[in-house]
C-alpha cells in the first residue's frame, strides 16, 4: 500500500477573502484569511513529482491511495498514471468543516484518490469503510488520522509505506522531510476525541488549583 500526499505546487496563488479588503474590514476587525502552500513547505511541480520512481517501490498487486484537491484533480490522475497506476476511484472526501475561498464556489474539500496496479491485493480487511469523513481543519496541509486509519483496517497485512509523510506510525515505513524519530501509533476518532476531552478536563482542573 502506498499512501501519498503530495506537495503540490499552485503557482504561490494565495487564497484571501473580504476580510482584506478595507472598505468591508473596518479597522480590520476580523481575521484575514491569507494561505499559500509554498508559505509553508517546499512545493513540487507536476514535472517534478512525475520523476519520482515511485513504481519501483510498489508490489506488483499494489494501491495508491494520493491526496489531491479540486485544482489539483486532473494533474493527480496524471500522476498516478506516470507512476504505473491506473485511477480507480475517489476512495475518501474529506469535508473540512470550514471553508477557503475559490473562484467558483467555495473549496471545503479535499479528496483521497485510489489508484491500482495489477490485481487488487488480498487478503482484505474491513469493509465498513466510509468515503465521507466530516472532521474540522487543523493546521495547514494536516490530514485526518482517520483517513489511514481507514487504509490500514482494509489492509492490515499488507506492506505500507507513507510518501511525503509527516509523522511515524506504527505498521508503516515512511519517506519525507518532516518524520520525527519516534514511533507513535495510529489513533482513531473516537481515542482523538476523548484524548482531547481528557486534556480539557485536565486543564480546567489546573485553572482551579491555579
Amino acid at each position: 500500500m502506498i499512501y501519498a500526499d503530495p506537495p503540490w505546487d499552485y503557482g504561490g496563488k494565495m487564497q484571501y477573502d473580504k476580510s482584506s479588503i478595507k472598505s468591508i474590514n473596518i479597522d480590520f476587525e476580523k481575521n484575514v484569511f491569507i494561505s499559500a502552500a509554498n508559505f509553508k513547505y517546499p512545493t513540487l511541480k507536476l514535472r517534478q513529482l512525475k520523476q519520482l520512481d515511485v513504481n519501483s517501490i510498489a508490489a506488483d498487486d499494489c494501491i495508491l491511495f494520493m491526496w489531491t484537491t479540486g485544482p489539483q484533480f486532473a494533474n493527480s490522475i496524471e500522476l498516478g498514471q506516470a507512476w504505473g497506476f491506473q485511477y480507480k476511484t475517489v476512495a475518501f472526501v474529506w469535508d473540512k468543516q470550514v471553508h477557503n475561498p475559490g473562484r467558483y464556489t467555495l473549496s471545503q474539500t479535499e479528496f483521497v484518490l485510489a489508484f491500482k496496479k495489477g490485481r487488487f491485493p488480498a487478503p482484505r480487511g474491513a469493509r465498513n469503510i466510509r468515503q465521507l469523513v466530516s472532521i474540522h481543519r487543523g493546521e495547514h496541509s494536516e490530514k485526518p488520522e482517520i483517513i489511514i486509519d481507514g487504509i490500514t483496517k482494509m489492509f492490515p497485512s499488507q506492506q505500507k509505506i507513507e510518501l511525503f509523510a509527516r509523522k511515524n506510525f506504527i505498521g508503516w515505513d515512511n519517506w519525507g522531510l518532516e518524520i520525527p524519530q519516534q514511533k507513535i501509533k495510529i489513533m482513531s476518532q473516537k481515542e482523538k476525541e476523548t484524548k482531547t476531552i481528557l486534556n480539557m478536563e485536565n486543564q480546567q482542573l489546573n485553572l482551579q488549583f491555579y
